[in-house]
């Protein structure tokens, strides 16, 4: 009988991966903040990699055992938190790296968690509801010891994740017998999800690009900034709305079947809700070219701002690139290699620790709320929100102009220390 195929077997380790990127920017930042040898060690390794075996009863009746993993990074801050990634291809560095961006994304945006980032091996698109449903409480049954509000809290990796939260929360709640809605952020609202939990991104990346346009006197001539937005989900489409909202020129946007270019600017709402019965930007008409996504990166604009996937910008693109500023709306959107030729273009860069906090902060938020008993009306969300993302960025440009270094290597360094001296001041349990 042919069985259900819910997993691959994808190696854990690949050559070349984003976790060889996430520690070149921590190395760097390492070496600048004169990290001591014995803090540098320490930050280099997670503390904890748990690996858990999952077998679940497939529809069919037969029995799988998947893989999953759940890599702590840091604990120096507080209490770990991170994403749950399901996905068929999985590898270890991508959760290492994550973990690692999870702890310096806290530390950088003064939030007290340490980083975590876990994974399970199962194809979400092919199986199930029900399926995947079984697989992730029994993930996190497996996990039951070393999670909690107090341990390791879990945030969601993509916007339709938050039955997935609920799923978690409950599992969590039966084993302690108590609701224990802190375990997680980004749930539903009717079970304690914060306000603005759906857009906390995309109101980080506009808090950022208003700052990072300013700094670099973009668009002042003509109006708003011109941007291209990789991206037409929760993230890039919402993005695009706030920009546009703030007389942005959005010129391009994209998702996954390819995009549209208008150099005069387009209307993102019109473009959004004319979107064919599958809901891609393809079937839409209006007044734009249709491009390539590949294309469309390459397009002129004052500020790119890739919202989808790791590596859009690489050294298959990066000389073509006509932007005069890129900002990171996804992890690991501009490899190392990349980013040090644009480097040397004068292209600034604004790096994804500080461009993506926004989710980090709604987390926080969303846990400390959770903790009180309490709910913050929406205005006060979003108002504590922009605070502690322009606090960040006013400490990461400081630390850029005062050590005349870019951006992702003043926010690392901030990061770093941040994390370095938490972990000095604790001390070596032993």
């Amino acid at each position: 009988m042919e069985r259900t195929q819910v997993s691959s077997t994808t190696p854990l380790l690949d050559a070349e991966n984003p976790f060889a990127s996430m520690m070149a920017s921590f190395d760097e930042a390492a070496s600048l903040a004169s990290i001591n040898p014995g803090e540098y060690r320490i930050l280099r390794q997670p503390d904890r990699e748990l690996a858990v075996s999952v077998p679940i009863t497939l529809d069919d009746g037969s029995v799988e055992v998947l893989e999953g993993w759940r890599v702590q990074h840091n604990a120096g801050l507080g209490p770990y938190c991170g994403p749950l990634r399901l996905d068929p291809a999985l590898k270890l560095d991508d959760l290492r790296a994550l973990a690692g961006w999870m702890t310096w994304k806290c530390a950088l945006l003064g939030v007290p968690f340490g980083g975590a980032a876990g994974g399970l091996r199962i194809d979400r698109d092919s199986v199930s509801p029900a399926l995947l449903e079984r697989a992730v409480r029994r993930y996190i049954a497996n996990l039951h010891d070393v999670i909690g509000p107090d341990r390791d809290v879990f945030t969601p990796e993509k916007a339709r994740d938050e039955r997935v939260m609920a799923w978690i929360m409950d599992t969590v709640s039966m084993h302690l017998r108590r609701t224990t809605n802190a375990v997680v952020a980004g749930k539903p609202a009717v079970l304690g999800g914060t306000h603005h939990g759906h857009d906390a991104t995309a109101q980080g990346l506009r808090f950022v690009a208003e700052r990072a346009a300013k700094r670099r006197k973009l668009g002042h001539e003509r109006g708003g900034p011109s941007v291209i937005i990789q991206g037409a989900g929760m993230v890039g489409g919402n993005l695009a709305r706030l920009l546009q909202d703030c007389d942005w020129r959005v010129v391009g946007i994209s998702d996954v079947t390819g995009g549209v270019y208008n150099a005069n600017g387009i209307d993102i709402r019109k473009l959004l809700a004319a979107r064919g019965p599958s809901g891609t930007i393809a079937e839409a008409k209006g007044d734009f070219e249709h491009v390539s996504d590949a294309d469309l990166l390459l397009r002129a604009c004052d500020v790119l701002i890739p919202c989808a996937v790791a590596n859009a910008i690489s050294t298959r693109n990066v000389e073509a690139l006509q932007a005069k500023m890129v900002i990171e709306g996804a992890h690991n959107a501009v490899s190392a290699v990349a980013d040090r030729r644009l480097r040397e273009r004068g292209v600034e860069v604004v790096p994804d620790i500080l461009a993506r906090g926004g989710d980090t902060v709604a987390a926080y938020f969303e846990w400390v709320q959770n903790r009180m008993g309490t709910a913050w009306p929406e205005g006060d969300v979003l108002r504590r929100l922009e605070r502690f993302v322009e606090d960040a960025w006013a400490r990461v440009v400081t630390e850029a102009d005062t050590r005349k270094v870019p951006l992702r290597t003043a926010a690392h360094i901030v990061a770093v220390t941040r994390v370095a001296g938490a972990d000095r001041l604790r001390g070596l349990y032993a």
